[in-house]
């Protein structure tokens, strides 16, 4: 488990980025990114790595818990259906009789395709989301959970998936010291137990979860200052001549001795004078220590690709199919017209009042042969009609532009295909644009005069 410290603008979401694959198509990038010796284009680095994001993107009417189920649902479960069948053989082949509570448990979580799966009560119930996890998550204008408890939301949002890797960006925004310790004292044994692979990026660790780490990454003006265990950082400075204060938390110190103003105070070396050492000389000195050599060592030795299980890497864009996708992105959008039912009892209730105004405007019975003034009355009522189911229907375009930035969040995270969500919204949205227009016309078109023929209306 890795943590990435620097100051702000320092490089690290974008860091993040590229190692998950989003970074803008339209940047140049020199080099390979590759995991466990395979380039992006040999597999989806969407599905094997997980990025959290600083920014909380979720759906308002949704509750918690409906959340981690759509995550989970379209996220799936991966290899943990393979993985329980290869060790059932292996205790069958062993004569190994299992603890009955922990062979429900494994089976439980290689269930797919429910509506609630114990993965996400077991989510809620380390990231302190029990408590609200029937309260609807909000926004800015829709009261819900707090904001703290939001940014957990979108740590958990992944966490439900198979993802082997998990990069998570400024996690402990809005969060107080406990909450996050508790939630990187999780993931410790995630990594442990499971053998994964986390980098967690923090702007001001306390000491107790600082000392949670392994590995730490030191960004500093986009250069790489330090990236190797944790115990060995405070010896490269020192080594440098920069000493940390015992008064002072070492991530604050590591974030300050590069910084110009602030590295000053850490000089200890009395019989020298100090002299500003620049964020590239401490990344040249990094080469040189040995723990840096010791890197250069490993990565110049080819990852052998025969080493990697087939589980490690996602090679299917989706987890679902097309149908199953579909199907999920339809319930969502049920569930969210159901949550804004107010919304739509309001418009056809708009439209039956403004129905019979306009039917005392227009006013007609019949058209008298002959007389084209009239024909000027029945054409404004005919655009008065389109003009007012047209802007009845415009609350709906609020709602789109609303829901895009999760839409976006969801498709470049390959939760479902793209064309599901305007399929599911055609399905969904048509029919009540009908349903309005057509209690429009039934109320409107034989009081205001027009043909009386079916054929015509």
């Amino acid at each position: 488990m890795t943590l990435l410290l620097g100051p702000p603008s320092s490089g690290k979401s974008t860091l993040m980025r590229a190692l998950t694959g989003k970074l803008d198509k339209n940047l140049k990038v020199f080099g390979n990114i590759t995991y466990c010796g395979h380039k992006f284009s040999e597999f989806y680095p969407e599905r094997t790595s997980a990025y959290v994001s600083q920014y909380d993107l979720h759906n308002a009417e949704m509750t918690v818990r409906e959340t981690l189920d759509f995550s989970r649902w379209c996220l799936g479960i991966g290899s943990r259906y393979d993985m329980l069948t290869e060790i059932s053989r292996r205790e069958r082949n062993a004569g190994i009789k299992p603890d009955p509570e922990i062979d429900a448990f494994m089976k439980a979580t290689a269930m797919q395709g429910q509506e609630t799966n114990i993965i996400t009560d077991l989510i809620l119930k380390v990231l302190g989301l029990d408590i609200c996890a029937d309260t609807i998550v909000g926004d800015e204008m829709i009261r819900g959970i707090s904001g703290g408890q939001m940014k957990r939301v979108t740590t958990g949002e992944m966490l439900t998936g198979p993802a082997r890797a998990l990069l998570m960006d400024e996690i402990s925004t809005g969060l107080d010291s406990s909450s996050t310790f508790h939630i990187v004292k999780f993931i410790r044994h995630l990594v442990h137990i499971m053998n994964e692979t986390v980098m967690i990026s923090l702007l001001q660790p306390p000491p107790e979860t600082y000392n949670l780490f392994d590995d730490i990454v030191l960004l500093s003006e986009g250069y790489i200052v330090y990236h190797g265990p944790r115990e060995n950082i405070l010896e490269f400075f020192e080594a440098s001549g920069f000493r940390c204060p015992q008064r002072k938390a070492v991530a604050d110190f590591l974030q300050e001795v590069t910084s110009k103003k602030d590295q000053q105070q850490y000089w200890f070396l009395d019989k020298e004078p100090y002299c500003y050492v620049s964020v590239p000389e401490f990344a040249e000195r990094f080469k040189s220590f040995y723990i840096g050599q010791q890197m250069m060592k490993e990565q110049h030795i080819p990852f052998e690709k025969s080493k990697i299980h087939p589980a490690a890497l996602t090679t299917m864009k989706n987890a679902l199919s097309n149908w199953e996708s579909l199907k999920a992105v339809l319930c969502r959008e049920k569930l969210l017209m159901k949550r804004n039912s107010f919304l739509y009892i309001f418009k056809v209730t708009q439209l039956i009042i403004l129905a019979f105004l306009s039917m005392t405007v227009f006013l007609r019975t019949k058209m008298p042969h002959g007389q084209f003034s009239d024909g000027t009355k029945f054409l404004g009522a005919l655009t008065f009609n389109l003009i007012t189911v047209m802007f009845n229907g415009l609350s709906e375009l609020n709602l789109t532009v609303k829901k895009l930035p999760v839409f976006y969040k969801h498709r470049d995270f390959l939760f479902f295909p793209p064309w599901t969500f305007g399929v599911a919204n055609i399905l969904i949205k048509v029919p009540v644009s009908l349903v309005e227009a057509t209690v429009w016309v039934v109320i409107t078109y034989y009081v205001m005069g027009f043909a009386p023929a079916a054929g015509r209306y």
